[in-house]
């Protein structure tokens, strides 16, 4: 372990150009503060006492590196040029506005910090000549996952030859991933997970931790064996015979020293490919955590004491005094001119927010002065009025709830002038409104996975009966031969083919890079195929089993589900998850907790092919897109029976297209993956009944059924089951609600729409467990009997009874 105390031959000019901008971040931290105490901003986080560390981080990263980090770095982002203090306050003010807060569009908390990697339009820029930086989360540790696969694109870039002809990519893998962490958050396990995994993988990740002693009120020896993360993680230090991290200490003050430590560490980084920890001791967070409270409460006055003597930037400003690089007089008139910064920023923010969201509240105004004119009810029109005038530094929902009340003391009205003018604004203030604040979910460019052309499987008389496996196995050997972007990763999905042998001898054909094995490491598998995303790379990323996702489920939800939305579209990543799930055997087998991914992964497609031919379909527009997706294959279908395609890599299967397996005339069951085939062989029974059942696949759950399909069966039917294997109230609740409420179909029923799904608990383990945790065939026949019983109780007379 080596602690620098070497130095780097600085100029003056860029030591005078560091210290202002150190200032000025000071500065901004201790406005942005008392903005939010003014009620002009709702929370403020800041990164004073972290100023001089991040000057000497942006000093080496280039065009073309990436940050992974955390709502600290403001003090980086202004030095390497992604962040002018105006946008920084406007951010702090919650502006809905691109131009104002490119990193988010208001749609983040301030110091969030994110630059664009996509044109408008969804297409790439040139990330090579750009410095880069992932939109930032809140979630402590949660921006580290994706650091992994940030890093391991390098990896792919330099040592895959194929990949060459992708160079606004990168230059042969020279790009260095970033990331920042506070020191409390190393105690997260996906911090440790992702420095066991960048050691094992020899990546070029830089990791800084801030460290200044705490965790929020919390001091390291709660935190940290040894009470330091870079003692405790000894261990992974490199050495001659093995590889592993290179671990530097030094002192977050020293700013001669840093400088030297970061050109050590980006130089390693960046040739050798050795991952870095530079663990930054001994610095200060003047302010506290937060807006919300004061570390007054919980650190001592001996503490506080150091904390006022060891500032950062007191410490450079006496060591550039002390070596001659400035003056007293220059420093104090930066210093001052820091101070003038800051304001100007603040009041050109606020003043630029306030414009836009007072120009609303005139509007208002304005409207509803006319309609008072025209209304009986005028005097408690104008009282409305009157408080929407009165209120003190507004946001656009007041003037917005303003006129929702005008329009319930209207509604008696006729559509007058007023009337039908503040109505006029209201829809078209909702529109805008859904675009500010609700676009964007999901992918709208040319290159969405809805918009990839349908190709219809072809058959012909040479088209073999295989296991589902091979299916599978032919779609992804087609995959990589088309694309030398596409690779696949997970547990045992290298040396021996994946568990199910959908990559069987994929490996061998084509290379360890291509297809790969991982550690059992469920949240950085997830990372690595973010990370690579973000890269341009089309990352295939396996988690063996359905029930395992629960292990990556804040990376998959905190991180890829909103990544697209909150940067309204100026990221993506597009990776695709592929795991199997459903009917196996036991409690950790046999998961299916559908609703539970639905409701945690909106922004994730969430795509449950009945057969392995659907599957195939699937991933070729998945491959196409640039849409994130969960694909859950069955797991009792690799050995059942289909027919290869003769274009199993191209034919397609659109998303949100639901499929009609049977059609029937009494009864309408929807339904997804291993049910399908339950559903189907019920039916069969059942129309020995005299029962004849419309059977629909609704092939994914997210989309669903985007042409409102489902709503027509009922039309002809009048009666429907939503049928799976989740929990009471999962995903067979969800299909009810977006059939039922969503598409109108309680206008055409005869009976009460009904659900079919598995036992409150996991299901036990054998043949039997299964059948008694999960819907069967006779829970299926006897359920459908049940509502033909209800209509015609002669012509079906009750079973039980």
């Amino acid at each position: 372990m080596d602690t620098v105390t070497l130095t780097e031959n600085l100029t003056r000019e860029q030591v005078l150009r560091d210290y202002r901008i150190a200032c000025e971040s000071r500065e901004v931290s201790l406005l942005g503060r008392k903005e939010v105490f003014m009620g002009k901003a709702k929370f403020g986080i800041f990164g004073d006492g972290k100023e001089v560390a991040q000057l000497a981080m942006a000093r080496v990263f280039r065009n073309g590196d990436f940050r992974s980090g955390y709502y600290r770095d403001q003090t980086f982002m202004s030095a390497i040029g992604e962040l002018t203090w105006q946008q920084y306050f406007a951010q702090l003010y919650a502006h809905v506005d691109e131009e104002a807060d490119p990193a988010s569009a208001g749609r983040q908390m301030n110091s969030h910090f994110a630059t664009h990697l996509l044109e408008r339009d969804g297409s790439w820029r040139e990330l090579v000549k750009l410095k880069n930086v992932i939109s930032d989360l809140s979630p402590t540790a949660g921006q580290i996952p994706r650091l992994i696969g940030l890093a391991y694109a390098s990896k792919l870039y330099r040592q895959n030859p194929d990949l060459k002809q992708f160079a606004q990519f990168s230059e042969n893998g020279n790009e260095i991933a970033f990331g920042t962490i506070g020191n409390a958050s190393t105690s997260e396990g996906i911090f440790l997970e992702a420095i066991n995994a960048a050691g094992v993988l020899q990546i070029p990740l830089l990791m800084s931790v801030w460290d200044d002693g705490y965790g929020i009120s919390v001091p390291n020896e709660y935190h940290t064996t040894k009470g330091s993360i870079s003692e405790a993680l000894a261990g992974f230090q490199r050495t001659d015979e093995k590889p592993g991290f290179e671990i530097f200490t030094v002192r977050g003050w020293d700013y001669e020293a840093l400088c030297e430590a970061y050109r050590q560490a980006a130089s390693l980084c960046r040739r050798e490919h050795v991952p870095v920890l530079l663990h930054v001791i001994e610095m200060t967070q003047p302010q506290g955590h937060s807006t919300s409270g004061s570390h007054e409460r919980y650190k001592s006055k001996e503490r506080l004491t150091w904390e006022k003597k060891f500032d950062c930037i007191l410490k450079m400003r006496e060591w550039m005094l002390d070596s001659g690089l400035a003056e007293e007089d220059e420093l104090v008139q930066i210093e001052k001119e820091s101070k003038e910064v800051a304001r100007q920023a603040r009041n050109a923010a606020w003043k630029t927010y306030l414009a836009d969201t007072m120009g609303q509240q005139q509007t208002a105004l304005r409207l509803l002065e006319v309609a008072a004119r025209h209304s009986p009810n005028a005097a408690t029109l104008r009282s409305l009025r009157q408080e929407l005038q009165k209120t003190l530094n507004p946001v656009r929902s007041d003037a917005v709830r303003t006129v929702r009340k005008a329009l319930r003391i209207l509604r008696n009205e006729p559509l007058n002038t007023g009337r039908q003018q503040l109505l006029s604004w209201y829809n078209a203030i909702r529109k805008d409104y859904d675009e500010r604040y609700s676009s964007h979910l999901h992918s709208e460019s040319a290159d969405s996975a809805l918009r990839v052309a349908t190709v219809a499987p072809a058959y012909s008389d040479e088209s073999p009966l295989v296991d589902g496996r091979e299916v599978i196995q032919a779609c992804f050997d087609a995959a990589l031969g088309r694309d030398p972007r596409i690779f696949a990763f997970g547990e045992d999905v290298g040396q021996i083919g994946d568990v199910n042998q959908g990559m069987a001898g994929l490996q061998a054909k084509w290379g360890e890079l291509r297809v790969t094995d991982t550690g059992i490491r469920e949240p950085t598998i997830i990372g690595q195929g973010v990370g690579t995303a973000l890269r341009g790379l089309r990352p295939i990323a396996e988690i063996q089993y359905l029930d395992y996702t629960y292990y990556a489920l804040q990376t998959l939800s905190d991180d890829l589900a909103s990544l697209h939305y909150r940067t309204k579209g100026r990221q993506k990543a597009p990776v695709i998850i592929r795991t199997r799930g459903h009917r196996l055997e036991g409690i950790w087998h046999s998961g299916s907790p559908i609703g539970a991914l639905l409701h945690s992964l909106r922004g994730i497609y969430l795509l449950v092919p009945r057969n392995m031919t659907q599957a195939a379909g699937f991933y070729n527009v998945l491959l196409q897109a640039d849409d994130p997706a969960l694909v859950i294959e069955s797991l009792n279908a690799y050995r059942l029976k289909e027919r290869l395609p003769d274009n199993v890599g191209e034919f397609t299967i659109p998303l949100g297209v639901p499929e009609v397996l049977r059609a029937g005339q009494d009864l309408t069951v929807v339904t997804y993956g291993s049910m399908c085939r339950i559903v189907l062989d019920a039916a069969e029974q059942l129309a020995e009944y005299g029962i004849d059942c419309e059977v629909i696949d609704v092939q994914t759950l997210s989309p669903f059924d985007i042409h409102h399909s489902i709503v027509e069966s009922v039309k002809k039917t009048n009666r429907v089951i939503f049928a799976d294997e989740d929990v009471p109230g999962g995903a067979s609740a969800y299909m009810m609600q977006q059939v039922i409420e969503g598409q109108g179909a309680y206008r055409y029923l005869d009976s009460e729409p009904r659900t079919l799904s598995a036992r409150a608990h996991r299901p036990a383990y054998g043949s039997d467990g299964d059948y008694f945790s999960k819907p069967n065939l006779e829970d299926v026949f006897e359920l459908a009997y049940a509502l033909m019983h209800e209509a015609d109780p002669q012509r079906f007379p009750a079973l039980f009874d």
